[in-house]
């Protein structure tokens, strides 16, 4: 199962910059090509679920793209929140973790393992989709940084 960890730093407090993540709803203004809604509730503890669609924008604001599934699995505000992807095509786990840095503002460290899809195939196929993978969370962490930054305590 291969692991991405990425990580941008963030002028805020780790108080703000984990409420900007955890602010679900407002994700697609940050992660690239990307909506996402709350499933039966605010998904702000243990077993909240979400839906991200990743995908291009269609008339209508919807999205032709992938569907991502995922049940929150640990949340300590203001330090990390884990879920679990629970999709038809998207499967693994991600950890979105803010730490403190020495001297003032925080890092916001992004981890997924993915179960890849297609068995062997999707082995094969990792390195050809991994660098556009990575850019494209490489992208959404420097917007996230300007977005956390931007917002209001």
């Amino acid at each position: 199962m291969p692991e991405l960890v990425e990580t941008v730093d963030v002028d805020a407090p780790r108080e703000q910059v984990f409420a900007a993540l955890v602010d679900w709803t407002t994700q697609g203004e940050w992660m690239l090509l990307t909506d996402v809604r709350t499933v039966d509730g605010p998904a702000q503890e243990v077993g909240g679920r979400i839906e991200a669609v990743t995908g291009l924008p269609l008339p209508g604001g919807r999205r032709l793209g992938v569907l991502d599934r995922m049940t929150i699995t640990g949340w300590d505000p203001p330090n990390v929140v884990d879920v679990r992807h629970t999709g038809r095509v998207v499967r693994g786990t991600g950890s979105f973790q803010v730490r403190e840095r020495p001297g003032g503002g925080s890092t916001f460290v992004w981890v997924e393992t993915l179960d890849l899809p297609l068995g062997a195939l999707g082995r094969l196929g990792w390195p050809l989709v991994k660098p556009g993978f990575v850019a494209g969370v490489r992208l959404s962490l420097k917007r996230f940084s300007r977005y956390a930054e931007s917002r209001a305590r």
